[in-house]
């Protein structure tokens, strides 16, 4: 992994690691109708104008993130290694479609994944293992017309 896309991924890690340390208070106001449009006007921003992510893109975003740090590695961390990912992607102009669920196999576990081209990425389960409850994708393409 060249120097320059490990130190990337660790920028993009402060952002995801806030994001996930944020307190039960503040994830339970995003809940409340204001919160919601608040969510909804942020992820437009982040991905706005972004193409959406192919699997190569996406898989080394993934692999970026993992480099960077322990706090992406292993099977607990995939909600700031997903999130790194993601924003990683959108460095690059693109953006994966980012994925909170369940797993539907045993174990039955939370988990947040990215997909690309309607597949999960990196994950090392086959298609139909998650269940997803959230997804941010890329924006919509504009039609022709």
């Amino acid at each position: 992994m060249p120097l320059t896309r490990r130190l990337t991924a660790r920028l993009v890690l402060l952002p995801a690691v806030v994001i996930v340390l944020l307190s039960p208070r503040r994830i339970r106001a995003v809940r409340a109708v204001r919160a919601v449009r608040a969510v909804r006007a942020v992820r437009a921003v982040l991905r706005r104008g972004a193409a959406p992510a192919t699997a190569e893109q996406a898989r080394s975003a993934g692999d970026a993130m993992c480099a960077a740090g322990l706090r992406c590695a292993g099977p607990k961390r995939c909600l700031p290694r997903s999130l790194g990912a993601a924003l990683l992607c959108r460095l690059g102009g693109t953006w994966p479609t980012w994925c909170t669920g369940v797993r539907v196999v045993p174990p039955f576990t939370a988990h947040a994944w990215i997909e690309a081209d309607g597949a999960p990425v990196g994950e090392g389960m086959p298609e139909g293992c998650f269940a997803r409850l959230m997804a941010v994708g890329p924006p919509p393409r504009p039609t022709d017309r």
